[in-house]
């Protein structure tokens, strides 16, 4: 199909967008499509880069026909014997062809000279060394090759450098026309056809060059090959077969091994027509194969998403769990265990006091401030014990958090890499206990603040000054605690005991409306603190995760741009 000048501008600008896309695709990670994404991701990129988008915008380049095969099949020898000087080394050692070699006239080396085409590879002159040139393709030109079509000898597809075989399958993806070259012994292998069945699906012109064929073997190779050929959606491929021959001096297949070869090449190169209809089938082939493609990257760059939301989303539910593990403490008396009961005895007088509240509750303020005026309260102590019992609590559930939220991590996808590289993660952080402590200290603060706004006129201020602002706020911290339900046995009676005491105490200075909403005040107070504290760690995962970029939308995006170019290429 001929398309007018807007129209390929249009496919072009389309193709450009959805290649930006799949380049900005991240899949760091280790899902269980990342690998097949990564390796999909590469090929787009590869061909876009190498064929799709110079084809699209210079569509009257000379034809580009990549020679390929198995080790051993005779590429070099082909391309040498074809253009008629030594332009590739061949040999017995393997792999021969390290570094691709294009091979072109004259007349087309603009085409070839500058980045239009592979513009990852180097371009390097000169004759074939012995020492390889990684990153690299070679320029040899050529009158014996007819000008419009160039040929490039690409290392083996099953080479035993893994690097070789990459590159192989780059430059295939760069063709316009793939000649296959392999053996009579050698055709029915299977990393030739997998490779094969790739070009078919991708729209690929391929031809056949069997290479070495006994001449009484060829009436009963050639129709296999031409079956199997069918069988993989390549049922028009070409085959030519070169018998087996003895080379010339020079080191040449004889004219007469390959002049059906030969000859078709020429007329390939001098036939503007059908060099058309050979990039055209390529071309429409690979457009068309963009889109499943694009839709595995896609598939793969969900994949990643989820596990970001879900790496991200464990620390938050951990976290939140802490939070209300804080909140259930606060109120079910575990705070009013051990330290704090012992520090509060000695803060009120003896243990004889509590053995006598349920009996004498009415005089209890009496006896609260015949305690405090008889003997200095040890405030300081109680109030210790109390930032103490806050501050393990709130450790306690953040540490609870990081475990958690590790070991959970390292079952999630991506999880444990990350954990890997960031160590510090599995546990609180460095001087975040610090920071508790700080806190705590901080907001006892704020509870003194509550009870001297609170105490703001005369009356209620002398009642104050009998117990001291620290003591009346502790009263108020050991209220913010009140309830028992963690606590059991002799415990829930002198924890309540506690809590009434000091909720009768508070009363009769504040009245008992203040109180509760006093109370709530300094609940509420330490609750936001906590909130910050434990958001700050929750940040460490969250900020992790998005360390890694941020793979939200790259399957929206890939779509979108693969839907363009069909809509633009249809």
């Amino acid at each position: 199909m001929t398309r007018t000048a807007d129209e390929t501008a249009a496919l072009v600008d389309a193709v450009s967008g959805l290649r930006d896309a799949v380049e900005a695709t991240i899949l760091p990670l280790s899902t269980p499509d990342r690998d097949q994404g990564v390796r999909v991701r590469k090929e787009l990129l590869d061909q876009l880069d190498d064929y799709v988008l110079p084809r699209l915008r210079s569509i009257d380049a000379p034809l580009l026909a990549v020679v390929g095969g198995s080790t051993g099949a005779g590429k070099s020898t082909l391309v040498n014997s074809i253009v008629g000087t030594q332009v590739s080394r061949s040999g017995v050692l393997r792999p021969t062809t390290t570094s691709p070699v294009l091979v072109h006239h004259p007349e087309d080396r603009r085409w070839f000279a500058d980045e239009r085409i592979l513009p990852s590879l180097s371009r390097v002159t000169g004759a074939p060394t012995e020492q390889s040139q990684p990153g690299t393709v070679r320029l040899v030109e050529s009158t014996t090759l007819p000008s419009g079509m160039a040929l490039l000898d690409a290392p083996d597809i099953d080479s035993v450098v893994q690097a070789n075989r990459e590159l192989a399958g780059q430059l295939l993806s760069a063709a316009d026309l793939w000649l296959f070259v392999t053996t009579a012994a050698r055709y029915a292998d299977a990393v030739p056809w997998d490779l094969l069945r790739t070009a078919a699906e991708r729209g690929t012109a391929v031809a056949i060059v069997l290479d070495r064929v006994a001449p009484e073997a060829i009436d009963e190779i050639r129709p296999h090959l031409a079956g199997m050929l069918r069988e993989q959606g390549l049922p028009t491929a070409p085959i030519f077969t070169v018998p087996e021959t003895t080379l010339t001096e020079q080191g040449f297949l004889p004219p007469e091994a390959m002049g059906r070869l030969k000859a078709w090449l020429e007329a390939l190169a001098g036939d503007s027509r059908a060099r058309s209809v050979v990039v055209s089938q390529t071309l429409k082939g690979a457009l068309g194969s963009l889109s499943g493609r694009t839709t595995a990257l896609a598939q793969a760059s969900s994949q990643q998403a989820g596990a970001a939301r879900a790496l991200s989303a464990v620390a938050g539910e951990n976290y939140d769990r802490a939070l209300a593990g804080v909140k259930d403490g606060m109120t079910d008396g575990t705070l009013l265990r051990g330290e704090v009961l012992a520090r509060w005895q000695e803060f009120v007088g003896t243990g004889e006091f509590f053995r006598q509240i349920e009996s004498r509750l009415s005089k209890l303020r009496d006896r609260v401030t015949a305690a405090v005026k008889g003997q200095p309260a040890p405030a300081e102590d109680l109030g210790e014990a109390l930032q103490s019992g806050v501050a393990n609590l709130i450790l306690s559930q953040a540490n609870g958090a990081s475990a958690d939220t590790a070991r959970e991590w390292r079952r999630l996808p991506g999880g444990d890499a990350l954990l890997a590289d960031h160590p510090a993660l599995a546990k609180s952080s460095p001087d975040f206990s610090a920071q508790v402590e700080k806190t705590v200290r901080l907001w006892q603060g704020e509870v003194f603040d509550i009870v001297r706004s609170e105490g703001a006129n005369r009356r209620t201020n002398a009642r104050i000054a009998a117990y001291g602002v620290n003591g009346i706020g502790l009263f108020l911290m050991l209220v913010s605690f009140a309830a028992t339900g963690g606590l059991t046995g002799a415990e829930v009676g002198i924890a309540g005991g506690t809590s009434v005491l000091a909720q009768r105490v508070l009363e009769a200075i504040f009245g008992d409306q203040a109180v509760r909403e006093m109370a709530a005040k300094a609940r509420k107070s330490l609750l936001r603190h906590v909130e910050e504290l434990y958001a700050a760690e929750r940040a460490r995962y969250a900020e992790t995760v998005a360390g890694l970029g941020d793979p939200e939308g790259q399957s929206a995006q890939l779509a979108a741009a693969a839907a363009r170019v069909r809509e633009v290429s249809a």
